[in-house]
This record gives C-alpha cells, sequence and structure tokens, in this order.
C-alpha cells in the first residue's frame, strides 16, 4: 500500500504532530494511531497489549470512556479536531470559470470563425494602392465600416463561449452541491455523554465511541471494543472477497471504506479523515489526479490542516466517500469523467441516440459549406475573370482576398449554423433541471442518466417492507399458551411464567439500539428507533404493561454470552445469556416458519413446556400462522432453549445449537401499507410498468399485501410464488439458471415471496436478459438492505432506501428516495419521461431551424452570390436555437399525460413520424415565405433590392426584412415545438413554465433591439411599423400552419415511414450513409469479438429456438396476458402519434403492419431469423457486459446495432 511514502510523508510531520500533541494533552500522538492502524490481526492485539495494557488503557490516554463515550463538550471535540483532523478528505479543486472558458474556445468551428474574423479584420485596415479602381468601389464611409463584420463575428464568438462556460459552470456546482447533499444524508450512531446518538459523518472526532451494526460503511478507522458474530468485507481496500471474521481478542481492527455485512459491535475510532485508511490512499492519488498544489503540499509535509481545507469549499468537501468496491472506481472521480469524456460505456440511450444524431448532421452540414465555399469562389472567378475578362492586378489581391475570405466566412457560418452543439446542452440543461426538481420529490439522483433511463421503465421489482408499507410494524395478535388471540391479550390471561420468558426473550435478544421513544408531540405515535420489526416486538412488551428497558439494565449489552445475528440465510436472531447458577440460556425469535420448524416443546397454559409434535406444527401452520398471514400479517416466533454450564456447548456448531427449541409464541406483527401506493401503482400499470413484489416475507403475507396495493387483483392469472418454487422452476437438473425456462415464469411472475437476494439478483438478471418482447425489458429495482446490493447493480436503475436503507446499498444504488415512499419511484418515471420529451421538442425545433438556415445559406448564395443571412446574423439565429431554445424547452414541467401512455423503449428512433411530419411541413413553409421574399421581396414592399449589393455596401432594408421574418418565424415555432405528439392546443400549460415565457418574450426584445439599432454590425436597418406588422403577420402564420399540418394524419404520408432518413437526405449526401453503416459494424464487431463464443453457442441454438420462440409468443400473447401489458408495437400503432418510425432506413421495426404494403421487405423468411438473432444478439451482449450498468445503453450493444450487423 505504498507504506514507505506514506511514512516519509508522515514521519516530516512528526515534529508538528508530537508537539500540537503535548499541547492537547492526549496520550498518544497521530502518528503512532497511523502506526496501529496499519497492523491485522494478532499482531495489533500484541501490540495494543505491549503499548497501553489493553483497550481501556488506549480509551484513557484518549480521554474516553468504552461504554459512555466522549462527554460532547465543544471544546474538547474542537482540540480533538485541531491534533488528529476532521473527518473529511479535501475535494479536488473544481475547474475555475476561466479554465471552462478556454475548454469552450476548443471547438473547431469557434477557432475557424475566430481565424476567418481576424483576416477580414486585417484585410478591411489593407488599402490598395492602386487607389479607387478596385473591383466593387465604394465610398469611403463603407470603407471604413469594412471592420465591422470581423468585430461583430469575434463579439458573437466571445458570447457564445461565455454562455457555454457559464453552463459548464453551473453544471459543475450542481453536481456538487449534489455531492455535498449525498454525503450530509450519511449519519452514523456514536455514543455520547452515554446516550446513543447520530451524527453527520464529518462531525466523528477520534476518540468517539462508534455503534457499528449490520449494512453500516465504515466512515473512520477504529479498533474494536465488543463486537457480535461480525463480519466485514474489506475488498473495497484489499480486493479480497471473502468476508473476514472480527473480534475483540482475535483482529480487531476495523478501517474506513469497509463494509459490515453481518453482526454488530462498538469500535473507538482511531483515525479521521486524511489519516484513515481510505484518506492515506486518497492522499496518494491527490483526492483524483494528483494537482500540482497537493504535490507540493507532499514535498513541503504540509498536512492539509483544517484551515486550508475550510477555504477549498466546505460544503463540497469530500467527505469519506468510501472507495467503491473492485466494480468501479470511486463515485466522484467516476461522475467527473464521465463528463469529462462521455466514453462509450457511460453513454446512456439518449446520449448514444443524440451523439449520433449531431454527427450525423454535422458531417452533412460540412459537407454544405464545404460545397458552399466552393460554389462562391467559382462563381466569382468565372464572372471577373473569364466573362468579364478583368485581368488579375496584384495590387488588387487584398480585395480578392477579401473577398474569398469573405465566401469562407459564408462557408463556416452554414456550418455553424448546421452543426447542433444545442443538443449536448439540452440534455444536460434538461438533467439538471429534472435532478433539481426531483429533489424536491424526494429522489435524491447519483447519477445523471438514471432519470433518463427511468422514464424507459418497463418493470419495477419493489421491496415491499417500508417501500409499499408505512413500515411501522404493531403486534396486532398472538399465540401464547395453546390460545389463538385475535387482538392483544390482558397480561392477566396469560400464566405469569410464559409472560416473563416472552418479557427477557424479547428485551435481551434484540438490538439494544432497538428502542420504543415517548410521541414528539402530542397526541402523536411513539417513536420507533431500530430495526422495525423488533420494535413492533418491544411495542407488544409495552402493551402487556411491561418494560424492556430494567430487563436490558439487569444485563447490558457487553454481559451477552454470546449474539447469533440476523442474516438473510438463518432468517433467526439468537442471543445467549449465561444465568447466574452457571448455565445457560438462549433466546430465539425469527420467520415463524422457519423457528417452529426447531422447535420440539412448546409451552402450555400454565407456562410449562410440553412436547410438540410435528403434527401439531403442521396443524399449527393451518388454523394460526395461515390465517395470520392471509390477513397480512408478518408472523414471529419467539423461542428459547437451556444449555448445562458444564460442558460448556460448541457455540461454533451453529446447527446443533439452534435446535431443540422451546416455542413461547407466535406474533402476528402488522405493517400496515401506505395510502398513497396502490394509486401509485394504479398509475404505473397504466403507463405500462409491471409492478413485481419481491419481498422475504411469508408468502401468504405477501399475496395479502399485493392484493391491498393493487399489484394483484383476485381472479387473474398471474404468479405468486416463495423462493423455493422460483428456484425449482428456472434451474435445470445441473441447478443452472436457464433462461428459456425464465422466460416462462417472469412475465407472469408478480409476488416473489421468501426470497433470498441472489432470488432478486437471478430475477432482474432474467427479466434484463430476456429476449420474449420486442424492446429489452428495462428494470428498476428497490432495496435497502446490504444484501440487495447486487441486484440494485444489476437493474437499469436502483432505488435505495433514503431512511431504512443500509449505506451499501445507497453505494451501489442510482437513486436514493429520501422519504423510502412508492409514489416517488412513480414520480421520477414521470421525470424520466420528461427529460425525454424535452429532449425531442428540442430537436423538432433545432431541426427545423436546422434545415431552413443551411438551405437559405446555400442556395442564396449559389443564386445571388451572397447568403441572405450573414455571418452575425446567423450566430445570433444560432444563440437563440441553441442556448435559448434548450433552455426554453428543457424546462417544461412534467403532467400526469406523460403516464397516460407505454414507455417508448430502447430502440424507438428520436425523431418519431409526427416530428418528422412537423419539422418538413414548418421546414416548407418558412422556405417557400423567405424565397418569395428574397426573388420578389423588394417588389412586393416596393423597395430597393438587397441582392447583388457590392462589397461594403449598407445593410439593404430588403434583407433586413428577410432576416427579421426567419427570426420571427423561428419564435412562433418554438410555440409549436411545445407539444411532439400532434396535440391541437400548443398553449397548453404555457403560464406553468415562467422560463419559457420569459425566453420568448426576451428574444423577441432583443430581435427589436437588433433590427432598430443593430445597424452595421448586424447588417440591419431599422423597419417601418408597417414593415414589423408583416414580419409579425408571416411569423404568426406558423401557428395556423402548424394547425394545417396537424390535421393531416400520418398514415397519409406514406413516405414518412422512412421518416427518420428523410430529414437526414435533406442535408445528407449520399456517401455518408454508407460511412455510418461502417461505423456501427466496426463497433458491433468489437462487442462480436468479446462475445464470440457466446455467439456461436447462440447461434447453434437458434434454430430451435426460433420455432419454441415464435410458438411460445403466440401462445404466450393469445390466451394468457392481457394485451396491454405487453409494450408491443400493437399498442403503438393503435394511437397515430406513438408510430414507431426509425431514424435508420433499414430495418425492419415496423413489419409486423406494413409487410403488406411494403413489397421491398416481403422476403419475411429472413425476418423471423432477424427477430431472434437481434434478440438473442442483445441478450448475449447483455450477459457480457454484466460488469458495468449501462450494458445495455452502450450504443453497440443495444438490439439496434446488432440486427444491422446481422442483416
Amino acid at each position: 500500500m505504498g507504506d514507505l511514502t506514506n511514512s516519509d510523508y508522515y514521519s516530516k510531520n512528526q515534529r508538528n504532530d508530537v508537539s500540537s500533541n503535548h499541547e492537547g494533552g492526549f496520550g498518544v500522538s497521530v502518528m503512532e494511531l497511523r502506526e496501529l492502524m496499519e497492523l491485522r490481526g494478532s499482531e495489533a492485539v500484541v501490540k495494543i497489549q505491549e503499548e497501553y495494557g489493553d483497550m481501556d488503557g488506549l480509551c484513557q490516554r484518549l480521554k474516553t470512556s468504552p461504554t459512555e463515550g466522549l462527554t460532547g463538550d465543544a471544546t474538547d471535540l474542537d482540540k480533538r479536531k485541531e491534533v488528529y483532523g476532521e473527518n473529511l478528505i479535501p475535494p479536488k479543486k473544481p475547474k475555475t470559470f476561466l479554465q471552462l472558458v478556454w475548454e469552450a474556445l476548443q471547438d473547431v468551428t469557434l477557432i475557424i470563425l475566430e481565424v476567418a474574423a481576424l483576416i477580414s479584420l486585417g484585410l478591411s485596415f489593407y488599402q490598395p494602392p492602386g487607389g479607387d479602381t478596385a473591383a466593387g468601389a465604394e465610398d469611403e464611409g463603407e470603407a471604413e465600416a469594412g471592420w465591422i463584420e470581423g468585430a461583430a463575428i469575434l463579439l458573437s464568438v466571445v458570447c457564445v463561449v461565455l454562455v457555454t462556460a457559464f453552463n459548464d459552470w453551473s453544471k459543475e456546482k450542481q453536481f456538487r452541491g449534489l455531492q455535498s447533499r449525498i454525503e450530509q444524508e450519511q449519519k452514523f450512531q456514536v455514543v455520547r455523554g452515554a446516550q446513543v446518538i447520530q451524527l453527520p459523518v464529518a462531525d466523528i472526532v477520534v476518540g468517539d465511541i462508534a455503534q457499528i451494526k449490520y449494512g453500516d460503511l465504515l466512515p473512520t478507522d477504529g479498533v474494536l471494543i465488543q463486537g457480535n458474530d461480525l463480519k466485514i468485507d474489506e475488498s473495497s481496500l484489499t480486493g479480497e472477497s471473502d468476508h473476514v471474521k472480527k473480534a475483540a481478542d482475535r483482529d480487531p481492527m476495523l478501517l474506513s471504506g469497509t463494509h459490515v455485512m453481518e453482526g454488530s459491535g462498538r469500535m473507538l475510532v482511531t483515525a479521521v479523515g486524511v489519516n484513515s485508511q481510505t484518506g492515506i490512499i486518497f492522499t496518494l492519488l491527490g483526492a483524483g489526479e494528483p494537482g500540482e498544489e497537493e504535490k507540493k503540499e507532499k514535498k513541503d509535509g504540509i498536512e492539509p490542516n483544517p484551515d486550508s481545507m475550510k477555504k477549498q469549499d466546505g460544503a463540497a468537501a469530500m467527505e469519506m466517500q468510501p472507495l467503491k468496491s473492485a466494480e468501479g472506481g470511486e463515485m466522484e472521480e467516476k461522475e467527473e469523467k464521465k463528463k469529462a469524456n462521455v466514453s462509450k460505456k457511460e453513454k446512456s440511450v439518449l446520449q448514444g441516440k443524440l451523439t449520433k444524431l449531431a454527427v450525423q448532421i454535422g458531417k452533412a452540414g460540412l459537407v454544405m459549406s464545404a460545397i458552399t465555399v466552393i460554389i462562391l469562389v467559382l462563381y466569382f472567378a468565372v464572372d471577373n475573370f473569364v466573362l468579364q475578362k478583368r485581368p488579375w492586378l496584384t495590387e488588387c489581391t487584398p480585395i480578392y482576398v477579401q473577398y474569398f475570405v469573405k465566401f469562407f466566412i459564408i462557408g463556416v457560418t452554414v456550418l455553424v449554423v448546421a452543426v447542433p452543439e444545442g443538443l449536448p446542452l439540452a440534455v444536460t440543461i434538461s438533467l439538471a433541471y429534472s435532478v433539481k426538481k426531483m429533489m424536491k420529490d424526494n429522489n435524491l439522483v447519483r447519477h445523471l442518466d438514471a432519470c433518463e433511463t427511468m422514464g424507459n421503465a418497463t418493470a419495477i421489482c419493489s421491496d415491499k417492507t417500508g417501500t409499499l408499507t408505512t413500515n411501522r410494524m404493531t403486534a396486532v395478535a398472538c399465540y401464547v399458551g395453546d390460545v389463538h388471540y385475535k387482538e392483544i391479550p390482558d397480561p392477566g390471561l396469560l400464566s405469569v411464567k410464559s409472560l416473563d420468558i416472552l418479557v427477557n426473550a424479547i428485551s435481551l435478544n434484540s438490538a439494544y439500539t432497538t428502542k420504543i421513544l415517548p410521541a414528539t408531540k402530542e397526541g402523536g405515535l411513539p417513536m420507533q428507533v431500530g430495526n422495525k420489526t423488533e420494535c413492533g416486538l418491544l411495542g407488544l412488551v409495552l402493551d402487556l404493561k411491561r418494560d424492556y428497558q430494567p430487563v436490558r439494565n439487569q444485563i447490558p449489552e457487553e454481559k451477552l454470552y454470546k449474539v447469533y445475528t440476523f442474516n438473510s440465510v438463518r432468517k433467526s436472531m439468537s442471543t445467549v445469556i449465561k444465568l447466574p447458577d452457571g448455565s445457560f440460556r438462549m433466546y430465539s425469535k425469527g420467520a415463524s416458519e422457519i423457528v417452529l420448524k426447531k422447535c420440539t416443546k412448546i409451552l402450555n397454559q400454565e407456562g410449562e413446556p410440553r412436547v410438540f409434535r410435528p403434527r401439531d406444527k403442521d396443524e399449527m401452520v393451518k388454523k394460526v400462522i395461515e390465517p395470520m398471514a392471509c390477513d397480512g400479517l408478518r408472523t414471529i416466533c419467539v423461542a428459547y432453549r437451556d444449555f448445562p454450564g458444564d460442558p460448556e456447548p460448541l457455540w461454533d456448531n451453529e446447527n446443533d445449537i439452534l435446535n431443540e427449541l422451546t416455542a413461547v409464541c407466535v406474533v402476528g406483527i402488522e405493517d400496515p401499507v401506505r395510502p398513497e401506493v396502490p394509486s401509485a401503482i394504479v398509475r404505473c400499470q397504466r403507463a405500462g410498468i409491471t409492478v413485481r413484489m419481491v419481498t422475504g416475507d411469508n408468502i401468504n403475507t405477501a399475496r395479502a399485501i399485493a392484493i391491498k396495493c393493487g399489484i394483484i387483483h383476485p381472479g387473474e392469472d398471474f404468479l405468486c410464488i416463495d423462493g423455493k418454487e422460483f428456484n425449482r422452476r428456472i434451474r435445470n437438473e445441473k441447478g443452472e439458471v436457464e433462461q428459456e425456462r425464465m422466460d416462462k415464469v417472469w412475465p407472469k411472475l408478480r409476488v416473489l415471496a421468501r426470497s433470498s437476494p441472489t432470488d432478486k439478483h437471478t430475477l432482474v438478471k432474467g427479466i434484463i436478459d430476456s429476449c420474449l418482447t420486442d424492446q429489452r425489458q428495462v428494470v428498476a429495482v428497490t432495496g435497502d438492505g446490504t444484501n440487495d446490493g447486487p441486484a440494485l447493480k444489476k437493474a437499469d436503475v436502483g432505488f435505495a432506501m433514503g431512511i431504512a436503507g443500509t449505506d451499501v446499498a445507497k453505494e451501489a444504488s442510482d437513486i436514493i428516495l429520501t422519504d423510502d415512499n412508492f409514489s416517488s419511484i412513480v414520480k421520477a418515471v414521470m421525470w424520466g419521461r420528461n427529460v425525454y420529451d424535452s429532449i425531442s421538442k428540442f430537436l423538432q425545433f433545432q431541426l427545423t431551424v436546422n434545415v431552413v438556415a443551411v438551405i437559405v445559406a446555400f442556395t442564396g448564395a449559389c443564386i445571388t452570390q451572397d447568403s441572405p443571412l450573414k455571418a452575425v446574423q446567423m450566430l445570433w439565429v444560432n444563440l437563440i436555437m441553441d442556448t435559448f431554445a434548450s433552455l426554453a424547452l428543457a424546462t417544461e414541467p412534467p403532467t400526469e399525460a406523460l403516464l397516460m401512455r407505454k414507455p417508448y423503449g430502447r430502440n424507438k428512433p428520436l425523431i418519431s413520424s409526427t416530428m418528422t411530419k412537423n419539422i418538413l411541413g414548418h421546414g416548407i413553409y418558412q422556405l417557400v415565405i423567405i424565397f418569395s421574399l428574397l426573388f420578389v421581396g423588394e417588389q412586393i414592399f416596393d423597395i430597393d433590392s438587397g441582392r447583388h449589393a457590392p462589397l461594403h455596401s449598407p445593410p439593404s432594408e430588403h434583407y433586413t426584412i428577410i432576416f427579421n421574418t426567419f427570426v420571427l418565424m423561428q419564435l412562433f415555432n418554438e410555440i409549436n415545438a411545445r407539444k411532439i405528439h400532434g396535440e391541437r392546443n400548443v398553449f397548453d400549460g404555457i403560464f406553468r413554465n415562467p422560463i419559457f415565457c420569459s425566453i420568448v418574450f426576451g428574444t423577441f426584445a432583443i430581435q427589436i433591439v437588433i433590427v432598430q439599432f443593430g445597424g452595421k454590425p448586424f447588417s440591419c436597418t431599422p423597419l417601418d411599423l408597417e414593415k414589423w406588422g408583416w414580419c409579425t403577420f408571416l411569423g404568426l402564420g406558423e401557428l395556423v400552419w402548424g394547425q394545417v399540418i396537424a390535421t393531416i394524419p400520418n398514415s397519409k404520408l406514406r413516405f414518412l415511414r422512412g421518416a427518420g432518413q428523410l430529414t437526414k437526405k435533406n442535408e445528407m449526401p449520399g456517401d455518408e450513409d454508407m460511412n455510418e453503416d461502417n461505423e456501427e459494424i466496426d463497433h458491433a464487431e468489437r462487442e462480436l469479438r468479446r462475445g464470440q463464443v457466446l455467439w456461436f453457442r447462440g447461434l447453434n441454438r437458434i434454430q430451435t429456438q426460433i420455432r419454441v420462440v415464435n410458438a411460445f409468443r403466440s401462445s404466450l400473447y393469445e390466451g394468457l396476458e392481457k394485451p396491454d401489458s405487453r409494450p408491443s408495437i400493437h399498442n403503438f400503432m393503435t394511437h397515430p402519434e406513438f408510430r414507431i418510425e426509425d431514424t435508420t432506413p433499414h430495418i425492419p421495426l415496423i413489419d409486423d403492419t406494413d409487410l403488406e404494403e411494403d413489397p421491398s421487405q416481403t422476403g419475411s423468411q429472413p425476418q423471423s431469423p432477424n427477430k431472434n438473432n437481434n434478440a438473442v444478439d442483445s441478450g448475449i451482449n447483455l450477459t457480457i457486459d454484466t460488469t458495468s450498468k449501462s450494458a445495455a445503453s452502450s450504443g453497440p450493444a443495444s438490439p439496434l446495432h446488432s440486427l444491422e450487423t446481422s442483416l
């Protein structure tokens, strides 16, 4: 671990440390503690004994008490922070605004523009020696103004750069805010002044006594004082995946950033922040990439003292965000890198589609601009030197060059307008805006793209406890002494013996951190702290008019002889105590069917044990447990067993110990369904999302709750099975999971009960890898326990519970539900769909402007030797289009209507046929208007023609009208772009979005200023009211035209079937398509090579699979499943606005319905293999990519690409 460098780095600090230590008056220095923490196992135990006597000795040196903790006195805490450091790691410095400006300047098109503008500036100051003989002579005033165009271009470049930089800066700031918010969320239990309190991780100091339990992520280094059955996953530091057993006498060293996988205990905090093991690694990494500052600090041996840490942004100070395990670096770095270079793997579905689109449009723009320049130059040369036979005068060369530069600038502006640099911006703005707003809806988003993936979700696998239910457990029924009480009995009815055993069993055999506190406000419910099931049992003790605290005070936690903590394998918890006579008693509690299996006796009415035969057990299950479970109660059995003191039992031999128990009682605990859940589930089902419940509870309880929630309705043909049955159905003789078997189970599965974490992971993986449906399923999963980590990681979107969730679960998740509520997931779906729609709106608007501006500039230049829209005007249009429009359209708030449609699915093209219709329709309208104005405008308005103007002529009214009309048409079209599904009312809800309104009005105001006062730089002359009236009228025409377009049904426009490709063709020369294909095949081949083995296996099985899958499909979906629960193409067909069109021409996505009309696709034979091929292939790629969350999102792995390769 680079010990040498550590010790070098710190040996220089030792002097300061020791001196400061004597000031601090603590008996041990930072350095000594660090050396201690680098030891492991028995070495550490020996060292503690040699140096400090024992743990108490170390506690005394650190002036703390092992049972009562620190006093919590403020001056003492400050002194500790000063001597031993704070528990935070200074963050990487954010990029400064200037760095961001510099990055924005790296844009190629901007650089070209800057160069052209500089040349133009330089030439405008050059006076040819030949006096007035220059071609296109003009008077003095105009020559003076020659420099304005160059300057104006430079100025507009500066604007664009500043806007881009500002956006990046705010993005960075938001990200840091999010980071610090996540860190503030992390709290830890610490004992101070004999009270257990929850502290933010940053406030923990050396000398604190921390309570650690199952599922914690250790925030500091420490030494174990007392532990029960403690197992730690140290893979994040050592890379070893085996869990390490910890005990105070064997291996007491606990390291920050490791996960508690089992058990509980108390530790003395010995190192925090930069001195802890994680902190040391971070310092070596320089908290990310080693910046110069950190290196200097290391050399001079300055330990970053608290003051300098405060200087760096305190809020974002990266707390002990522990290193993530082998799966993938540490979150912040990952997120940072994701921003720096959105690598192949990190791209979400949407970003992948957008990048591809932007590249295609960019290429088309480049070709167009190159052709424009060539035509202009040739025309000029031919016209001047061939037709007019002018000689090439040397002294006129600069003038000719000036013309060429002007042509070049026109070409570059065509390129600038064609390249939609607003696309990534729109995504960023939309996501950032959504993330910010989702905070208010109790969704804390950790990975930006999760927000958008959620919009495509087709399945949600939800936990029951705490997500669908309130997680407030109350005991409502019990079976004691051979009597089944439907409500909690009066204590007088129970025998004293039974009651005493019951009270002791519950009070001692539960985590001592679990308590019931009096209500905070009058008339409120008492507060439940700790494990909610245990709270329910403690509530039972209180209901029986007894108190659990005196029992616990009599036998404090450190006197418990042995604890078998609850885990998902045992499904029970047991505690052994030593009785005064030297014998032992073990209390046990757990899931009733599991504990009862191990009982051989049961207490009768007098409280005496009687024999409990297997047949009694069956009767008990039928008469007591099943009726309770069918009422939705969770059943817990409490039992005990006595052991002789001599010989002492072998405690490690668990199977023998946890057997031959005596049952005391069975308790039915109610956990009511959250009131808002049933409606949220109805909304999900309406939105085409299947909700499945995966729980560890009894199958009857689970079914009862599922019916209450509305996940299943009586009389429907759905599966409710438990983990055993699930595994029996999906595994073959060898015990391996088979996808084909899985495909028979998951479509109808709604409730999976008594499931282990592996079952959950298997189910999620099975649904994701399935090829049954046309679209790959997108699965969201909720989880709260440590063991849910793998499933959360595997899912497309993992939701962790903010309140009940363990740190491990939060670490593995993408979104944290701060209120643990299922209805917040529905909000996340709404926001996700909103992001997708916002981007589509922006695309519809942007592409219209692109198409029109490029065609106008191109044809105008070819026919009139001058672009009707000047460079600066183009840049202004670009600014409206890119920055303002993305702001306006990306911040539309979501509406309930978003939940009324099915998910889009992964391979739906970005540009639907309705959008294509809108883009083409509006494009045609704008082109007609602009060309009419360009060629006959001077006659209509009775003004001078602006065509064929000499080089530096003053701006003409004619061209000003064209520019003004163009901009106003875009403004009104922006309102049209608010709807993308062919809705009529485009003003619907417009005032709910103040940003949109202010941007539209703001743009209009600036446009007036530009036209009236822009003058030479903007090539505008002021217009009178009448002309303004006409311009506005033509702009308003957009809204009317929008209604006309909306009346044309998509089905009439057969050519729109190639929709995606059509828009491209407007701007795309043929050879481009070829390149795109090759490029895709490259990606796909790369994937192929990685998955070759799997491929061949898959291909061998394809023949049989085609038949099986097809037969299976038809049978499955004919009789068994409601048609609308399957997001299929047919459903889209019923709503014309959801027609699936594809941007890539030759993908038979619409084969199901359009086969008859389209002769080119009648070869039905290759089609069915293709369908399955596509399916198998995508399945395979997904299996390969299990390592990365975004496997399916990565471009090449998506079924779309694989289909192309197979074609």
